[in-house]
């Protein structure tokens, strides 16, 4: 029987260690998404955010954007005790089947955890010393395990604020030009303003390198997702949102205005907007989300500013099929990460913009 009890514990303690280390290879080595339900960091993530929002939706103001900027690195460190701490109950569950090994033997699962984090995390303290082979070769395993661990955490906490900061820079220059939220509107109507409208091409550039470097490092790490911006009213989704409804209206709507940078940027957006939508299982409904009096109001806008405009009609279905291949997943994904409204971006009601059009 004591035998049985053994190998069960041993065999209990094996998958635990290998599902930690796969989960760790998946989250901090592996560079493109893994979407298994069967991850401790995916299951992780996704329930405590259930609870975060849960907890967001009772504050307003800055202090709901102080929890909610909170989170993520929160996340992160939490991780890191998860995987360190099941690692070590892990190995305290092989020590303890094997506790005649060390000195003095291991007799329950308390001593056998305290073995296995010493071990693990390269203490050491010597009052509990593996005497046979076996014992021994676990114990360098458990090292190796810990540190490695450990040090894969940092390496992946350096790249996430790596491409956190990449990330921000455009957004937080963007705030002069669109606005906080930002508006696509609001960003060529300043450009007409302050006669910089011929470097909107080398902009829309800028924002599909941009685009193309974070659809790279956010499907490898999704958790930067939940990274949220460190300025008021500013959003890495609104801004690519009011981007890409700037490039849609330079090729819907507005005349004698270079296309070919705008037609780009559409296309690594949408790349980007589809498989982050697809990663977290949001569907393209091919809506709108907006209305015709808001695509009428933003014409209004765009001629006071001194543009010349297409005809109203074909500009407004034209519009909407370039939008509807974006709109709706963009909407979803800033309803799930609660980012600031903005103009056509963020918090609105799907059913009361219903126009839909085939792509």
């Amino acid at each position: 029987m004591d035998t049985l009890v053994h190998v069960v514990e041993v065999l209990g303690g094996i998958f635990l260690i290998l599902f930690v280390a796969w989960d760790v290879f998946n989250t901090v080595a592996l560079p493109r998404p893994t979407p298994s339900v069967y991850r401790l960091a995916r299951n992780l993530t996704r329930w405590s955010w259930r609870a975060w929002r849960w907890q967001a939706n009772r504050m307003s103001g800055q202090r709901r954007e102080r929890w909610l900027g909170g989170f993520a690195p929160l996340l992160v460190l939490v991780l890191l005790v998860a995987w360190v701490v099941t690692l070590a109950v892990g190995f305290a569950l092989v020590d303890l089947a094997l506790g005649k090994g060390f000195n003095p033997p291991i007799e329950d699962l308390g001593t056998a955890f305290y073995a296995a984090g010493t071990g693990l995390l390269t203490i050491g303290f010597g009052d509990i010393v593996p005497t046979a082979l076996l014992t021994r070769l676990i114990t360098l395993v458990s090292a190796g395990l810990g540190l490695g661990t450990v040090a894969l955490v940092i390496t992946y906490l350096f790249s996430l604020y790596g491409s956190f900061q990449r990330r921000e820079v455009l957004v937080t220059t963007l705030d002069a030009r669109a606005g906080a939220p930002p508006s696509g509107i609001a960003l060529l109507e300043t450009l007409q303003r302050t006669e910089l409208l011929s470097e909107l091409p080398a902009l829309f550039g800028a924002w599909e390198r941009w685009a193309a470097e974070v659809l790279d490092s956010h499907l490898a790490y999704p958790v930067l997702g939940y990274f949220r911006s460190s300025h008021d009213n500013e959003s890495w989704l609104a801004s690519l949102g009011a981007m890409l409804d700037a490039a849609v209206l330079i090729l819907t709507t507005v005349e004698s205005q270079p296309r070919g940078q705008a037609e780009m940027l559409v296309a690594i957006g949408v790349h980007l907007v589809e498989d982050l939508s697809n990663f977290f299982g949001f569907p393209n409904d091919g809506r709108v989300a907006i209305e015709r009096d808001e695509y009428d109001a933003a014409r209004t806008r765009l001629e006071a500013a001194g543009f010349h405009l297409e005809n109203g009609d074909i500009g407004w279905i034209l519009f909407a099929q370039i939008r509807g291949r974006y709109a709706s997943r963009l909407n979803e994904l800033a309803r799930f990460w609660m980012t600031p409204p903005a103009l056509w971006i963020g918090d609105r009601d799907h059913d009361a913009h219903h126009p839909t059009v085939a792509v």
